[in-house]
């Protein structure tokens, strides 16, 4: 079953890119294992998944060692929920990329972490590009018309590019729960946009956006996200 999904979601990126005009090999599925077993993980592994996301600390601390130990090729772990301060040292271990980076002190805090355990971390800036009170990331609703918000994005991004151990690769958000995928699209482009301008004003490069889950990843990709992060699609509805 977990093939057969992973086998749909592909194609799916893949229908996406050609509408898009994309490379399909320019977007990377994360397969999102939280409260699924090391066993389900595994089935994923066989069936050609490289990417995994979680998103407690307390359960990837469990699940990736025994899925390390049954595995000769590693595989690349994202962290993709929020991480509170005092669990920034616990994360630096178990993950390759962290995604939810949604403060200038959790940065600062990983990067610490980072450089006290000898381990290089890739990161991705969460931003908030919808605005809804709920989610988490730096505030980035309106940045259009909102010159002191752009600033104080190009002034954190700034400040992370100078902590130690840390990669900053690019951008991630969570859009909205909505009706029809379709609804999303304009979170979608107006991340693309604010890469664009980031890019511009800050003169470097931030190839990566994280954007698109189950229920929305093909619009994503036509959007230009090149991280989709799913996980119903491919593991079925969360374990309790």
């Amino acid at each position: 079953m977990i093939s057969e999904n992973i086998a749909q979601v592909q194609k799916n990126i893949e229908q996406a890119c050609e509408r898009a005009g994309r490379n399909p090999n320019t977007v990377t599925l994360i397969a999102v294992s939280k409260t699924h077993s090391p066993e389900a993980v595994l089935e994923a592994i066989a069936a050609g998944a490289q990417h995994f996301g979680e998103n407690r600390v307390e359960e990837a601390s469990i699940k990736i060692p025994a899925v390390t130990s049954q595995i000769s090729t590693p595989v690349t772990w994202h962290m993709i929920g929020h991480i509170q301060s005092r669990k920034a040292r616990d994360v630096v271990p178990l993950f390759s990329v962290i995604q939810s980076v949604d403060s200038l002190k959790l940065a600062n805090k990983l990067s610490s972490s980072a450089v006290e355990q000898n381990r290089q971390l890739g990161i991705l800036l969460e931003v908030n590009i919808s605005g809804e009170e709920s989610k988490d990331g730096v505030q980035a609703f309106g940045w259009r018309n909102n010159a002191a918000r752009f600033q104080e994005l190009v002034n954190v991004i700034h400040q992370i590019m100078d902590l130690p151990a840390l990669h900053l690769r690019g951008l991630m958000t969570m859009a909205p729960i909505v009706e029809t995928m379709e609804q999303t699209r304009p979170i979608f482009a107006d991340l693309a946009a604010l890469q664009d301008a980031l890019q511009q004003s800050l003169g470097i490069a931030l190839p990566e956006l994280s954007m698109g889950m189950t229920d929305d990843y093909p619009v994503a990709v036509e959007e230009g996200a090149t991280m989709v992060r799913v996980g119903r699609a491919i593991f079925g509805n969360r374990v309790k």
